[in-house]
């Protein structure tokens, strides 16, 4: 891993993208997504995790996060590895009209990676950039919040399930399922 993509202080806000691999849009299913909550509030919990803001896109996940019990890096990696045989098994219990595909996209990804046992969910690294200054987190957290607008999926930030805007907003009282800890 180049120097350029560790993460040299967990404790400062960092904003990551995971992705899935060769951008499938795996997570366009209720239940892939709350495997990824349930995954998120675990690390939360139970690895000294802190998310700030987080948004589910259909193939990749961006979040600001700190870790200050441990590692970022090795909390992100024990999250994807979990995730990914999650996601697996769903995919394979579930209804799930591109189950065929996927599973073989995920194997043939493993296979010529040589980086997974069976299945290869998602891509390698998570690209964290530190946040440290205020212009940055403000740019990032409304970046995140903005990407479903962006994409068409919704029009208004507030109306997307999968982010932590309603925690941003004021005067919500409907809050995310992940337990985000806001910036502001």
């Amino acid at each position: 891993m180049s120097e350029k993509y560790k993460v040299i202080n967990s404790t400062v806000p960092t904003f990551i993208t995971i992705t899935v691999v060769d951008w499938v849009d795996l997570l366009v299913r209720p239940n892939y997504c709350t495997i990824l909550d349930e995954s998120l509030n675990y690390c939360i919990k139970e690895k000294g995790l802190s998310v700030h803001t987080y948004v589910y896109m259909t193939s990749l996940i961006h979040l600001i996060v700190t870790a200050f019990d441990g590692e970022l890096q090795n909390v992100i990696r024990d999250f994807k590895k979990f995730t990914s045989k999650k996601l697996i098994e769903a995919i394979k219990e579930y209804p799930e009209s591109r189950r065929e595909w996927l599973l073989r996209k995920f194997s043939f990804k493993a296979q010529k990676t040589g980086r997974a046992k069976n299945y290869k969910v998602w891509q390698d690294g998570f690209h964290p950039v530190i946040l440290d200054t205020v212009e940055k987190i403000e740019q990032r957290v409304n970046y995140i919040h903005y990407n479903p607008v962006e994409a068409e999926i919704v029009f208004h930030e507030r109306d997307y399930v999968n982010s932590s805007y309603r925690n941003y907003e004021e005067d919500n009282t409907v809050f995310c399922n992940v337990n985000v800890e806001p910036l502001w």
